[in-house]
């Protein structure tokens, strides 16, 4: 299945290979708004920005948003504030700042674009003027391999507060873009650039496909007077009135669709008749009110064999919507135990047959998962289970828990795997208001377990994820010899494998996938820069973000009767060998572009 198929037609039709670039902005073009913003939000919440610091904070990006000063002299200044301060916090609180909110505003089009250029094996990078700790987090999110940026120097795993020169704005785009071209043969006359600013109008005019994505006014006018083609992306941005309206009312829909079946549950004495048209209309309802609209391929799986344990990976809220309007009659489900607390709802969600289990006691959740044999076996009722346990930020297939595995041997039925490819597009993780989407869904054949064996159950659950993976067209795991899970017949299209291979600096090699991960696997989001606003909220993001996060980690370090544990697991992170190997990497990986000179620096 091809999401988004007006958006990315141009690139299905393109020319295969590496030697075509897409490049990528970040702020305002791959995700909505400034993710900068975000983050100097987050620390005035948390009282971790003093009243003299935000003012020399705006002092400074006031003086580059009026031409006093460059915007290599605003990162020198704003740099001061991040002196002494350690990475390793900096990047554990970038990426908890990416999976609470910038994970969020990734446009779904977007995603699109840049799935459609790696299937197409062009050189897929997101080149931005922020630091890499704001860019990272979303490039791993998206499968970007290559991230090129700007960066401060760091020693012994502390920043300096000193700003590697050439920064990535304006002609150092243009020179980082040039780095990358040169070092992996990709010829820019042939290459894509996605950008919503002015700002970029160098780089826009050095590749041979300018596309300029939710432009700016000025970016628009030049764009109108070069005949670029514009694309504006609604999906995402502040919800309006009536959004918070209609999530309100499908998620009240739970309940009046419950309701609405209790007379045929009075009339009939059937309970069963009663839940299933409550289901029904729920599914029928909040689709409706929501704007969700399924496109789904092996329906006649859903069918097939009955009952059976239904299992799906789980992005959203939706994907509840998505399940019951897929199997619609004799279902059950198993729940997290914290929607036993929802007024209203959770009583609901109960007396409808759901089982709501503790995720962090697994004695527990499977002992509240033997009933649900009988449900199977004596009710013939079918069970919904998302063996990831929780949703995730990324379409990227999380490991499975065993319980719906277990579940399966035991009743003696089959496990069918539905494959939600872009629930996301409906409401990601965190939101509480649903987008208009169209959601493609793959119903896999049944897979038979009545060869499994409790001893064998890790190959199996292995075996399944892979076709989970398989389908979305991610990376599969290697499963083992032994009995295999019955693959899907069918012929899907395959989708390029995401490599792994990130990196922090100017230019990505494998080696910097290791350094990255060896860091905590973390990273920054980045700020959004229509004209100068971008550009300063990138500058000021770094000053503002790291203070609170050592913070935070040193309180950790030190309470609890854990703070061993944790002190040990801080200096993983900060100090000996791997430190000085992330340091050696990261600056190989600047080497490409950090040796060229910054032209027409105003500092």
């Amino acid at each position: 299945m091809s999401l988004h198929k007006d958006v990315i037609a141009e690139i299905e039709a393109s020319e295969e290979g590496p030697h075509i670039g897409a490049l990528f902005d970040f702020d305002g073009t791959i995700i909505y708004g400034y993710s900068a913003f975000t983050f100097i939000r987050e620390q005035v919440k948390r009282g971790d920005v003093t009243a003299k610091e935000f003012a020399e904070l705006v002092a400074a990006m006031t003086s580059f948003g009026l031409g006093s000063i460059g915007f290599s002299s605003m990162m020198v200044i704003t740099s001061q504030f991040m002196r002494g301060m350690s990475e390793a916090s900096y990047i554990e609180f970038a990426q908890e700042m990416h999976d609470k909110y910038i994970s969020r505003l990734i446009y779904p089009e977007s995603r699109a674009l840049i799935e459609a250029h790696k299937r197409k094996g062009h050189t897929v990078a997101i080149i931005s003027s922020a630091l890499p700790y704001q860019v990272e987090p979303a490039a791993d999110n998206l499968g970007v391999e290559h991230v090129l940026c700007s960066h401060l120097e760091v020693k012994n795993g502390k920043f300096t507060g000193t700003v590697r020169r050439p920064t990535c704005f304006g002609p150092g785009k243009v020179a980082a873009a040039e780095s990358l071209a040169g070092k992996y043969g990709v010829k820019l006359e042939k290459s894509f650039f996605y950008s919503d600013s002015d700002d970029d109008i160098q780089l826009l005019n050095a590749v041979g496909k300018p596309r300029p994505l939710n432009p700016n006014r000025k970016l628009t006018a030049i764009a109108e007077n070069k005949g670029w083609p514009i694309r504006r992306f609604a999906s995402r941005g502040r919800a309006g009135v009536t959004d918070w309206l209609r999530a309100a009312a499908a998620t009240s829909s739970v309940v009046t669709s419950f309701a609405a079946g209790l007379p045929i549950w009075a009339l009939t004495g059937s309970r069963r008749r009663g839940l299933n048209f409550s289901a029904s209309l729920f599914a029928d309802t909040a689709s409706a009110l929501v704007g969700l609209n399924l496109k789904v391929h092996g329906e006649e799986n859903l069918w097939s064999q009955r009952p059976a344990v239904f299992i799906f990976n789980h992005q959203s809220k939706a994907d509840v919507i998505i399940m019951v309007s897929l199997l619609r009659r004799d279902i059950a489900a198993i729940g997290k135990k914290e929607i036993r607390n929802i007024p209203i709802i959770g009583r609901v969600f109960e007396m409808a047959g759901t089982v709501l289990i503790d995720r962090e006691n697994a004695s527990s959740a499977i002992e509240a998962m033997q009933p649900l044999v009988d449900v199977i076996q004596k009710e013939g009722k079918s069970v919904l289970i998302a063996p990831e346990g929780t949703r995730t930020v990324s379409p990227e297939i999380a490991p499975f828990k065993k319980g719906a595995f277990h579940l399966a041997m035991q009743a003696g039925v089959p496990i069918v795997p539905v494959v939600i490819h872009n629930a996301l597009d409906s409401a990601p993780k965190g939101d509480f208001v649903f987008h208009p989407a169209t959601v493609e869904v793959d119903v896999l054949e049944p897979i038979d377990t009545s060869h499994w064996r409790a001893e064998t159950i890790d190959l199996h659950v292995a075996e399944v994820r892979s076709l989970f993976k398989r389908t979305l067209g991610q990376p599969e795991d290697t499963p083992g010899a032994g009995n295999a899970a019955v693959p899907v017949k069918r012929k899907k299209t395959a989708r390029k494998a995401v490599s792994s291979s990130k990196a922090t600096g100017s230019d990505t090699t494998p080696s910097a996938t290791a350094a990255r991960k060896t860091r905590a696997a973390a990273t920054k989001p980045k700020a959004k820069r229509k004209g100068v606003t971008r550009a300063r909220a990138n500058a000021a993001v770094g000053a503002s973000a790291a203070q609170p996060a050592e913070k935070r980690k040193r309180s950790n370090v030190a309470q609890g009767s854990n703070s061993a544990q944790r002190r040990s697991k801080l200096e993983k992170l900060t100090a000996g060998a791997p430190e000085k190997r992330v340091a050696a990497k990261r600056e190989q990986q600047r080497e490409a572009i950090a040796d060229k000179p910054e032209k027409n620096s105003a500092i």
